[in-house]
């Protein structure tokens, strides 16, 4: 299924309140999804919940608001906004509302019928069919699933064109986000083009849900196991391996003796990714022996949980890896464990949003989110059957993510959605850290894009492929350096080039924020790359990746019960 949002095709149509109003397509469907099939026109009688999704006001001034309470030569340094101020500033203008309720009354609905919803983002009433496809200027069908499941759907829908500004989207339109019992569509069958991504080629139906696979490509990367013997408090290996007291050493941070209940830290991972108190007591045991059998505070959201039915490196290896060097560096301080998702459908960075902030639940994307109470399978089988957390869960004060996609992984508007909320909670206070990626300018699984097809190569070739949410302005890239082989910790480092390539790049999406300006400019007149606008974006107008890096090479890793060589942002992130 593909959607875009456009305005072509002018249409007058009559009023008696105004006598000529262009209307223009506002978004559009070209194909159905997988499994659905046309049954019947909607009869004109029947009722359906229409939700109008108005446009935020103030966003253009959103690092402006960031900077204030960021900056530490501002005034307002660390006054940072309530949810309720939060809410308020970015809530669609009154200008909005009022556009949209006059477009609304003038068509036929009546005042009384039209509310507004507690986020105040959504302007929701009740219609019929009929009034719908006038107020819309489209037809509504019943389409149904080869399970027999019924949902109500139109292929596109026409709003005045002084509206467009006003409105993000409507529904029920084109959108399919009917939920289908586990029995046809299992999670295999839901990765079906649907829309178009940034980089051109077609986004996969819940590409977004694959984030916790073995084979998501944010993974660390796997060495050798190894013997540890002679590694305790040997700072003379960490060229070879690092331990917690090597990054001690590296970046000069003594161990911590008091924890400060103003300090709080949290660690997000997404279910089949799992960690094993065995190994976290095995790591323990040899780099932080005080903080045996201890565990992170977990946060379960989606039924997430520290599964233990799939293990290896692949499920376990990223888990581990942050948990164990989070806990050991930042003890006694407690770490917080946001374990989010079930076994079956898994979780996207917006399940996790949904669960800090209740209000941006509303306008997840059926077709990248994951939907709860799980349709795709039974609490027998690992589904949580439980409801959506939709807020309930306050968010640390600084957030770790060791995860990330292409930003040619989705669509636009869905990246600007998702970086926006960061922002949010950037100004309630929270700071989120996210792994820059592994494979240097080609994305997650060392991947291009091919200039003509729009598609992923083998990245021996095409056009650069950054990351998301690195590429996001209000977030904190990560990148990986490792000390020179043969130096000592005293030395400066260099960028990662052992087994990974330390991510990095510049945006197809988010222009440059003011406060990367100068360096940006600086970067290439005095590092100018031999690559030109053919291979990435060259315009020095977007944003660029990452802000800052630490150590991501040969770490030492107790994963299903032995010790191994672990590599990648996924490390240097929560460090």
């Amino acid at each position: 299924m593909h959607f875009s949002l456009f305005s072509i095709g002018a249409l007058a149509v009559g009023s008696l309140a105004l006598p000529s109003v262009t209307h223009v397509v506002h978004e559009k469907r070209d194909r159905l999804p997988p499994g659905w099939q046309y049954h019947e026109k909607l009869e004109s009688s029947k009722v359906l919940p229409m939700k109008i999704a108005l446009t935020q006001s103030n966003l253009d001034k959103a690092e402006e608001f960031l900077m204030d309470v960021s900056h530490p030569e501002s005034p307002n340094f660390g006054k940072h906004w309530t949810h309720e101020d939060i809410a308020n500033k970015f809530a669609p203008s009154q200008e909005s509302v009022d556009t949209v309720r006059s477009w609304l009354i003038s068509s036929g609905i009546a005042p009384e019928r039209i509310s507004r919803s507690q986020s105040l983002g959504w302007l929701k009433f009740d219609a019929t069919v009929a009034e719908a496809e006038s107020l819309l200027q489209t037809e509504y069908h019943l389409y149904k699933h080869s399970t027999g499941k019924p949902h109500v759907a139109c292929s596109n829908y026409r709003i005045p064109e002084h509206v467009t500004p006003h409105v993000d989207f409507i529904t029920p339109t084109v959108h399919f986000d009917a939920k289908i019992p586990q029995a046809v569509a299992k999670p295999a069958e839901k990765r079906a083009p649907s829309t178009t991504a940034a980089a051109g080629h077609p986004v996969k139906t819940h590409a977004a849900l694959g984030i916790g696979s073995p084979n998501s490509g944010s993974i660390p990367k796997k060495g050798p196991q190894i013997d540890i013997k002679g590694l305790i408090d040997e700072l003379s290996k960490c060229n070879k391996h690092i331990t917690p007291n090597c990054l001690r050493a590296l970046y000069l941070f003594p161990p911590g003796f008091t924890a400060n209940p103003q300090n709080s830290y949290g660690i997000v991972e997404y279910t089949p990714q799992a960690y094993l108190q065995g190994d976290l007591d095995l790591f323990f045991a040899n780099f932080s022996k005080n903080q045996v059998q201890r565990t992170p505070i977990l946060n379960s959201i989606d039924g997430g949980f520290p599964q233990t039915t799939n293990q290896g490196f692949g499920f376990n290896g990223e888990s581990d890896l942050d948990l164990e060097y989070a806990m050991a560096l930042i003890n006694p301080q407690k770490t917080t464990l946001y374990q989010v998702g079930d076994l079956i459908e898994g979780a996207s960075f917006n399940d996790f949003l949904d669960a800090l902030d209740g209000s941006y639940c509303a306008g997840d994307d059926p077709l990248q989110d994951a939907t709860y109470p799980d349709p795709y399978g039974t609490a027998e089988n690992g589904a949580y059957q439980g409801p959506k957390n939709c807020g309930g869960f306050s968010a640390t004060k600084v957030i770790s993510t060791s995860y990330g996609y292409n930003e040619a992984d989705l669509t636009a508007p869905y990246e600007q959605r998702q970086c926006n909320e960061y922002m949010k909670l950037g100004l309630a206070g929270t700071s989120f850290l996210f792994s820059s990626g592994d494979n240097g300018v080609a994305g997650n699984a060392a991947r291009c894009i091919d200039p003509d097809t729009k598609q992923y190569n083998n990245g021996g070739s095409g056009i650069f492929n950054p990351g998301f949410p690195s590429t996001c302005p209000y977030i904190t890239s990560v990148g990986a350096t490792q000390i020179v082989p043969g130096a000592s910790i005293t030395q400066p480092e260099e960028a990662c080039e052992t087994v990974i390539f330390s991510g990095g790049g510049f945006s197809n999406v988010f222009p440059l924020p003011s406060y990367q300006s100068a360096a940006v400019k600086s970067w290439f007149a005095n590092h100018p790359p031999p690559y030109g606008s053919d291979r990435f974006n060259n315009s020095q107008s977007t944003r660029g990746f990452p802000d800052i890096s630490a150590n991501g090479a040969n770490y030492v890793v107790a994963v299903d019960g032995v010790f191994t060589l672990v590599y990648g942002t996924s490390a240097s992130a929560p460090v």
